[in-house]
C-alpha cells in the first residue's frame, strides 16, 4: 500500500486507502466524473476529434512509463475500462499494484462469454497461463505493451476489440486464435478507410505494440517518441488542447458560480428569493404577530444510542420526509432541521393576518396523524413519538451570510416557542396562552387546559393542549400508550 501511495503521477489515479471491513475488501481511489475511456469512446453522443483521442493515447502511454520505472514494475491489467477521464479531460491509469490483496478474490460468474472477452487485452504469451482468468503474477512490461495497443485500437476505432470478429467467432474462439501465435498474427482489423484518415500513424504504433514477439515491441519511452514525432506529443497539439481547456475552464466556472448561487437560494422562502435574484438587499424585517411551531422526538437521544449513525440519518430522512410534504398542504415556511428538532413559521416572510396560528394548529394536527404508525426502522417495536410546542408573538426575520444565506428568527418569541417544545408532553401539542387567544378569535379549534406550568424565564404560565379542530376527522395518537412506555422505560 505504501509503494502505492508513494507513487505520484498526473496519468495516474491516486489510490487514498484500502477498506479491509469484513466480508468485503474495497480499494478508495480518486473519483473521475467523466468515467472510463471505454464508456466514453462508446458513447456516440460524445464527439471526439484527432486531437482528443491522440491526447488519451500520449497520457495513458505516459502513465504507463511511470509505472514501469516505479518499484511496481507492470500493470498486467491495462484496458480501457481502467483508464479513467477527470474533469479536466486528463487520462488516468488506475487499478495498479497492490496485488496480493486481489491474490485471492473469489471468481465472479460471469459467464464464459464475458470471461474470454476480459483477455482481449492479455498478450499471447500470457494466454497459456490464464484459462479463463489472468494470474496478476505473471504481469509483464512487454504484456503492458500488447494491452497498450488493444486500447489504441479501441481509440482510433471508437469500437471494441474485434467486433468485426464477433459475429462469426466467440470470445473464446477469438482467444484461442491469438493463443496460437500465428503468422500473420491474429488481431483486430482495421478498415482501409480508417488507415486512410489522420490516425494511420497511430495504427503504425498500434500494430508495432502487439506484435507476436515479446521482444520485438516497443517500451512505453519509444512509444512516446514516436506519437511526438508524429506530431502526437507535447507538442502543438498539446499546446491547443491546453488553450482551449483553459478557455472552456472559464466559462465552467462562471456558470457553475451562477449554478452555486442558484442553489444557495434554494434554502430561503420564493418571496426572499426572488428579491436577491434581482440583486435586491434584504433588509431585517420585523413581524408584529406570528406562529412558530418546534418539535422534537422523545427519547432521541436513547434511540440514538442503540444505532448507527446511517440507521439514524435514514430515520430522520424518512421521518421528515413525511413532514415536508405535510407543510407544503400549508401556508406555512419550514426553517429548519437541527437533528431530531423541526423548526417551522407563519406569518412570515408573507403575513397573513391571523391566519397564522390556524395554519400552524392544522399542521401540527396534521403531522400528529401522519406520524400515528410510524415506526422506526430498525427498531420495528417502536414507534415515533414527537412532542409539539407552538407559540403566537412578534419577531425579527432576516437573512443571515452569503455563502450559505440563511433567512433567520429573532426574538422571545423564538424562545418561548421552543420552551413550549421542551415542556410539552409526548404525542401532545402544547400550546401557549397568547396562541391560544388567537385560535379562541378563529374559532373551531379544540383545546383542554393543562393547568399551571413552570416555565424558565417566564414563570408560572397556564398552558392547554391542541386536541382537534371542527372538520378535522384523521385518527390522531392514543397518548395512553405514551404513558404507559415512559413509566415503562423509567421503571
Amino acid at each position: 500500500m505504501k509503494m502505492v501511495r508513494d507513487l505520484h503521477h498526473a496519468n495516474l489515479n491516486r489510490y487514498l486507502g484500502v477498506c479491509v471491513e469484513s466480508p468485503n475488501i474495497c480499494m478508495v481511489s480518486r473519483f473521475c466524473n467523466r468515467g472510463t475511456l471505454q464508456d466514453l469512446l462508446g458513447n456516440d453522443s460524445i464527439k471526439l476529434d484527432w486531437m482528443f483521442r491522440q491526447s488519451f493515447a500520449n497520457d495513458i502511454a505516459t502513465g504507463m512509463e511511470a509505472i514501469h520505472n516505479s518499484p511496481i514494475q507492470a500493470h498486467g491489467n491495462l484496458k480501457s475500462s481502467n483508464c479513467l477521464i477527470d474533469s479536466r479531460w486528463a487520462c488516468k491509469i488506475t487499478d495498479y499494484g497492490l496485488d496480493l490483496l486481489r491474490a485471492n478474490q473469489t471468481p465472479k460468474d460471469i459467464g464464459e462469454f464475458a470471461v474470454y472477452k476480459n483477455l482481449f487485452w492479455t498478450a499471447p504469451e500470457l494466454l497459456p497461463l490464464a484459462d479463463g482468468f489472468k494470474d496478476r503474477k505473471n504481469k509483464t512490461q512487454a504484456g503492458d505493451v500488447y494491452s497498450y495497443g488493444i486500447v489504441l485500437y479501441e481509440i482510433i476505432t471508437r469500437d471494441e476489440p474485434y467486433s468485426t470478429n464477433t459475429d462469426t467467432l466467440s470470445s473464446k474462439d477469438v482467444i484461442e486464435l491469438v493463443r496460437k501465435r500465428q503468422e500473420p498474427a491474429f488481431r483486430p482489423q482495421f478498415s482501409k478507410f480508417m488507415e486512410e484518415k489522420s490516425g494511420h500513424k497511430m495504427v503504425q504504433v498500434t500494430q508495432d505494440c502487439w506484435d507476436n514477439d515479446a521482444q520485438k515491441r516497443p517500451t512505453f519511452s519509444a512509444i512516446k517518441k514516436k506519437l511526438k514525432a508524429n506530431g502526437m506529443g507535447n507538442g502543438k497539439i498539446s499546446g491547443m488542447f491546453s488553450r482551449y481547456y483553459n478557455n472552456f475552464s472559464k466559462l465552467v466556472i462562471s456558470r457553475m458560480g451562477v449554478c452555486m448561487a442558484l442553489k444557495r437560494l434554494l434554502v430561503l422562502s420564493r418571496p426572499i428569493a426572488d428579491e436577491l435574484k434581482k440583486g435586491n438587499s434584504v433588509s431585517a424585517e420585523s413581524f408584529q404577530s406570528v406562529t412558530i411551531f418546534f418539535s422534537d422526538i422523545v427519547g432521541f437521544t436513547s434511540v440514538a444510542a442503540q444505532s448507527t449513525p446511517l440507521q439514524v440519518v435514514d430515520l430522520l430522512n424518512q421521518l421528515y420526509t413525511r413532514f415536508d410534504k405535510v407543510v407544503d398542504e400549508h401556508d406555512v415556511y419550514k426553517v429548519e432541521t437541527i437533528g431530531d428538532a423541526y423548526m417551522v413559521v407563519s406569518g412570515l416572510p408573507v403575513r397573513n393576518g391571523e391566519r397564522h396560528a390556524g395554519e400552524v394548529a392544522s399542521m401540527a394536527l396534521n403531522l400528529l396523524s401522519e406520524v400515528r404508525d410510524f415506526q422506526i426502522p430498525h427498531i420495528p417495536s417502536r414507534k415515533v413519538q414527537l412532542r409539539i410546542g407552538i407559540h403566537s408573538g412578534s419577531c425579527v426575520a432576516g437573512v443571515v451570510g452569503l455563502k450559505m444565506p440563511r433567512y433567520c428568527l429573532f426574538g422571545d418569541t423564538v424562545n418561548y416557542a421552543s420552551r413550549m417544545e421542551s415542556s410539552g408532553l409526548a404525542l401532545r401539542i402544547h400550546v401557549s396562552p397568547e396562541c391560544k387567544e388567537v385560535l379562541d378569535r378563529l374559532g373551531g379549534y379544540h383545546l383542554d387546559e393543562r393547568g399551571p406550568v413552570t416555565m424558565k424565564g417566564k414563570g408560572t404560565i397556564v398552558t392547554y393542549f391542541l386536541t382537534g379542530k371542527d372538520g378535522f376527522d384523521k385518527p390522531l395518537p392514543d397518548v395512553r400508550y405514551a404513558a404507559a412506555l415512559a413509566d415503562h422505560e423509567f421503571k
